[in-house]
């Protein structure tokens, strides 16, 4: 190899490690459009989370596939009005980077009538999740992640109820029972983690239901909260 076409090979290996390392959005796979920095996947491992930034990955999309992505809404079957809500490409075309009350999706999910989404007797998203949704926008609804787990806490009100609230209770409340499991109250969590049923569908086991259904794996620090917890007698502490 000549000096010529070394210098030419430094060149573009350096440029493409400083293009890399500032880059801060999670790449969108090329046929979802998932963002690929949870669940051990590249993009997020060992960045930590800003506690002044709302992340895809970890706070909006497990929102969004939980409670408007799914059976008989917004997912790749339903696609109920034609809106399909299954990928980050595909939920910012009712979004306006930057701006959330301009933005579609935050306008009905805010709504109070019946019109708003999800859409009643489903349950609303809370105050907490709204503010996310519009914090995220307004911060320019980036498809990006972060690792923000700590599995020293593992107590149900701190870190499980957090992780049902916003991953799983969309599909699993009294107005949609998916599978006929209730996971809105500690009753209902516990009742899940006594049958094992539980921790077979996060960890993906076979011949459990893989949940979240149609989502991203829970990552492997949430998991181990949940075993933790699960193992320590499923307190409701």
């Amino acid at each position: 190899m000549n000096k010529h076409v070394s210098a030419v090979v430094i060149f573009i290996t350096v440029t493409a490690a400083i293009l890399y390392s500032c880059k801060h959005e999670i790449p969108a796979g090329p046929e979802t459009g998932l963002p690929g920095g949870i669940s051990g996947l590249p993009g997020s491992v060992g960045r930590p989370c800003s506690p002044d930034s709302v992340y895809f990955a970890n706070t909006i999309f497990p929102l969004i596939n939980s409670s408007c992505a799914i059976a008989g809404c917004h997912d790749a079957a339903s696609h109920a009005e034609g809106v399909v809500l299954t990928s980050y490409n595909n939920i910012m075309r009712y979004v306006v980077a930057g701006n959330a009350a301009n933005s579609k999706l935050y306008k009905v999910i805010v709504r109070t009538d019946n019109e708003r989404m999800p859409p009643p007797p489903a349950p609303a998203w809370t105050t907490e999740q709204k503010a996310a949704l519009q914090k995220w926008i307004n911060q320019g609804a980036k498809n990006n992640a972060c690792d923000k787990c700590d599995t020293v806490d593992f107590k149900y009100s701190t870190a499980i109820k957090t992780i049902m609230q916003n991953k799983c209770q969309g599909c699993h409340n009294p107005a949609s029972l998916g599978g006929g499991v209730d996971l809105s109250t500690y009753t209902g969590v516990k009742a899940s983690a006594l049958t094992g049923k539980l921790y077979g569908s996060v960890i993906w086991s076979s011949g459990v239901s893989a949940m979240p259904k149609g989502g991203i794996k829970l990552p492997d620090c949430e998991i181990t909260q949940i075993r933790k917890w699960i193992d320590a007698g499923s307190q409701n502490n």
